[in-house]
């Protein structure tokens, strides 16, 4: 088996997964994915979509997200630079609801973060020309997306970089959890 492990976290619907790298002197090689090891896994997605971001220390994406019908799942890693990530549960009815699981990933020590559907997603750069890998399980829909505030004082994310941090025009107007529109039912 590749993967040395697939983790559930804090909220245990978010599963850290650290693949087995093999290291020689040209480098390491490691597998990201395998279908029959991420079921084995519980991580019962297939992948729809594949985008790359490339970030500025500081820069913080999100917290983004899809309505039903398409609620995305991301499979996430960095493959340059290092980042702290960010999934947040908003699922109604959900015990864990308005909590987050932070996760420092880095391309120095590959691993991978699996976000389900039913929760917001976002990162901070913690490095310049910080590249970000995504395997989404639907496409990207601009009609159903919706986000909020990285810096909302009730959910209170302890991002690295704060006074600092880089935010697009679009993120800086996401409203609050409380004010964000949701379609998720606890457990999706």
């Amino acid at each position: 088996m590749p993967f040395r492990g697939f983790t559930r976290l804090g909220i245990p619907d978010v599963v850290l997964v650290e693949p087995v790298v093999f290291p020689d002197h040209r480098g390491f090689f490691a597998e990201l994915y395998k279908r029959t090891d991420f079921l084995a896994g519980g991580v019962a997605y297939d992948f729809v979509q594949v985008s790359l971001s490339r970030s500025k220390r500081g820069v913080v994406r999100g917290l983004h997200y899809q309505l039903k019908p398409m609620e995305q799942g991301k499979l996430v890693t960095v493959i340059r630079g290092r980042v702290v990530d960010v999934a947040l549960d908003i699922r109604k009815g959900s015990p864990w609801f308005g909590k987050y699981v932070m996760v420092e990933l880095s391309a120095e020590e590959p691993r991978l973060l699996w976000i389900p559907p039913g929760f917001a997603h976002g990162f901070q750069a913690l490095e310049d020309d910080t590249l970000f890998l995504y395997l989404q399980t639907k496409e990207y829909s601009p009609q159903h997306e919706r986000c909020i505030a990285w810096n909302d004082p009730e959910v209170g994310i302890p991002w690295p970089i704060r006074e600092n941090a880089i935010v697009s025009e679009k993120d800086s107007r996401c409203p609050s959890l409380r004010q964000a529109e949701t379609n998720f039912e606890y457990p999706i």
